[in-house]
């Protein structure tokens, strides 16, 4: 199963803006790592957002939306969102917008 091209080079234009971004193949899709944390990922007509979880419920419930599952387990903080459901330029900046966020998070953690 291949990813959306459509996807990914909208997310390589999102995060060209940043030095330490690496792309990675996995799970089907084509992960986008950055500072070494798995953030966005272009997959088969939809993107995978790794939100902060505390979000996740309010997120969620918006339309195209769904929790990523893997081997029947939920993860809380991990969304897939629709391809139609990105055509708009601000849906697509709002969760990109979430993903860098939680990286940022993430990242800083330790410092």
């Amino acid at each position: 199963m291949g990813y959306s091209e459509n996807i990914a080079q909208r997310i390589r234009v999102s995060l060209e803006h940043l030095t330490n971004v690496k792309e990675k193949k996995m799970f089907g899709s084509l992960a986008f790592m950055v500072k070494d944390k798995i953030c966005l990922t272009a997959g088969p007509k939809r993107m995978m957002c790794r939100i902060d979880p505390k979000l996740h419920e309010q997120e969620v419930k918006k339309k195209g939306c769904s929790t990523v599952v893997m081997r029947g387990r939920n993860y809380k903080g991990y969304i897939h969102v629709q391809e139609e459901n990105l055509k708009q330029e601000n849906e697509f900046k709002h969760w990109i917008e979430l993903a860098l966020d939680f990286n940022e998070q993430l990242t800083s953690k330790g410092k």
